[in-house]
């Protein structure tokens, strides 16, 4: 293989081992994936069904890490406190919260039915 591509494997892997060390949303996240996963499974959704659950829990993960390449970069760009630094890490972390809302209906709809 090219080492250009193994070498952005290798940059991938640092990014997610930071998130993974260092944000504890992300855990949060990752285990309520789990656990909708679970019970996923125990109520025997459709295949379709999964696939739209492990989406949805994807893109929560993947906003949370956009989130925190957000906010470190904004750190190296403005090191004091500036009004405009603060709101493009609110912005961002708002991209996490409507994710996760977003998330919580799609598995609410999925799963909600299956239990009634």
């Amino acid at each position: 293989m090219p080492r250009k591509f193994i070498k952005s494997f290798e940059c991938a892997k640092s990014g997610v081992g930071h998130a993974v060390k260092t944000q504890r949303n992300l855990w949060i996240h990752f285990f309520a994936g789990l656990a909708v996963l679970f019970v996923a499974t125990q109520l025997q959704v459709s295949l379709l069904e999964l696939a739209v659950l492990v989406t949805a829990i994807f893109a929560v993960i993947v906003i949370e890490m956009v989130n925190t390449s957000i906010e470190e970069l904004v750190n190296i760009l403005s090191p004091e406190h500036r009004k405009e630094a603060a709101l493009a890490k609110d912005v961002a972390a708002a991209s996490v919260l409507l994710s996760a809302v977003g998330a919580v209906v799609v598995g609410l709809l999925i799963l909600v039915p299956k239990i009634l």
